[in-house]
């Protein structure tokens, strides 16, 4: 008998994250108490969109802009974008370098199918968010960077070392999911050196390679704390522009996950490329709240208002997080933490590989220590495996978009004695 499916559908596998969150659902459902800290996303009730955008969208669709806007996005949002780049992040973008998208995974897909082709090498690092759900999807030949603690869990130049050599895209995010780690100005400028040495080479010998590509996603870059700043590849070698496609939006600065408006910044026969294959897809953002998202993003005033409560919100959750955890360190426990940086992430580490539970269970992998501590102390993570991860060495993601200050206070003395019962 034939088989029913494709072989790529056959060969893909559900996200781990979705596995996870249906098990926390169940969990909450029975009443439970968790905090629940797997979904990469905003409670509405915790972090509400801005009340201009809201509106925005709400005038749009009352004046009947319900129709289909056009397929590269209508150009008062792209050229928005244009402004709102030169403003806020110094360089400028020519106005064929933009496309708008149904939020930043369009980018994503369309940036990998408009640049690699079936067994062309793609340079990511692990952790990192669904690139090894992405480039199988072409028969790309994935190169993975493990990357640790002592480097934020971001890529450098030095990791990176000869993977650059022949590879056709490198995948690199700053604010990082799953970390909530950034990039230093050294750390990505010295990856920006490699991939024009690298660039440089195929030029001057006269290679048929094509060149290698950077896909720069910033999703988060307007959710920094404690000081820290965002470096973008072509802010500090504007001769990069001609190798990176940026991949943003309104989903994290704006807490808008739903409302689904992203885009590309990028060359602008790229660009054209993403766009034309998109096209096809029907990946462009709704009408109504494009012409919202353009208002928004037009009003500095606006998104500093905005940003004047909700990015205190979040270093509040964050630093309870970090906190509670550096707290736990201090008595002994195997637990430690990267300070707040940027996202809406904590990297926690719960090292509690090979010790046994209170029933006796040996914990030997992440997966065993993410369901130890979701049913003893009601906490809900992720592990740095759902993020293509290989080493069992107790990281996880905790997200802090969808929790109350009241929540993370609450399951500190649950976590200290969920670990406490672990010898």
């Amino acid at each position: 008998m034939s088989e029913r499916l494709s072989a790529l559908a056959r060969s893909m596998q559900g996200s781990q994250i979705l596995r996870i969150a249906a098990e926390v659902g169940e969990l909450i459902a029975s009443g439970k108490p968790v905090c629940n800290l797997t979904v990469g996303d905003f409670a509405p009730p915790q972090f509400p969109v801005p009340a201009k955008l809201s509106a925005g969208i709400t005038k749009q669709l009352q004046a009947g802009q319900t129709n289909y806007p056009p397929s590269t996005g209508l150009p008062e949002l792209r050229n928005a974008v244009v402004a709102f780049y030169k403003e806020w992040l110094g360089f400028d973008v020519p106005l064929d370098g933009v496309l708008i998208c149904a939020g930043g995974r369009p980018v994503i897909y369309g940036a990998y199918h408009a640049l690699v082709n079936a067994g062309d090498r793609v340079v990511y690092p692990t952790p990192s968010w669904s690139n090894e759900y992405y480039t199988p999807m072409l028969l790309a030949t994935p190169v993975e960077v493990p990357c640790g603690r002592e480097s934020g869990f971001l890529p450098t130049a030095a990791s990176l070392g000869d993977s650059l050599r022949g590879a056709r895209l490198l995948i690199v995010n700053s604010p990082m999911n799953p970390a909530g780690t950034m990039f230093t100005e050294e750390q990505l400028g010295g990856i920006c050196d490699a991939v024009l040495a690298e660039n440089a080479r195929r030029e001057a010998g006269g290679s048929r390679e094509r060149p290698l590509f950077v896909l720069f996603d910033q999703m988060y870059w307007m959710l920094t704390f404690g000081g820290a700043k965002h470096f973008t590849p072509t802010g500090l070698r504007p001769e990069m522009a001609k190798y990176t496609v940026y991949v943003d939006g309104i989903s994290k600065s704006f807490a808008a996950t739903g409302v689904r408006v992203g885009w590309a910044v990028g060359p602008a026969d790229v660009i054209k490329a993403m766009g034309d294959l998109l096209a096809h897809i029907g990946a462009w953002a709704p009408r109504a709240e494009q012409l919202a998202t353009a208002e928004m993003l037009a009003d500095s005033a606006a998104i500093r208002e905005f940003h004047k409560t909700m990015l205190p919100a979040l270093e509040e959750r964050l630093n309870l997080l970090a906190d509670g955890i550096a707290a736990l360190k201090r008595e002994g426990f195997p637990v430690d933490s990267t300070p707040p940086q940027g996202a809406i992430y904590l990297s926690a580490q719960f090292a509690l590989n090979g010790k046994r539970a209170p029933d006796g269970t040996v914990l030997q992998t992440n997966e065993d220590i993410r369901r130890y501590l979701l049913h003893s102390a009601g906490l809900a993570a992720v592990q740095f495996q759902a993020f293509g991860a290989r080493e069992e060495t107790g990281w996880f993601r905790l997200s802090a978009g969808a929790v109350s200050p009241a929540d993370i206070k609450a399951l500190m003395p649950r976590l200290r004695e969920a670990l406490a019962g672990v010898k």
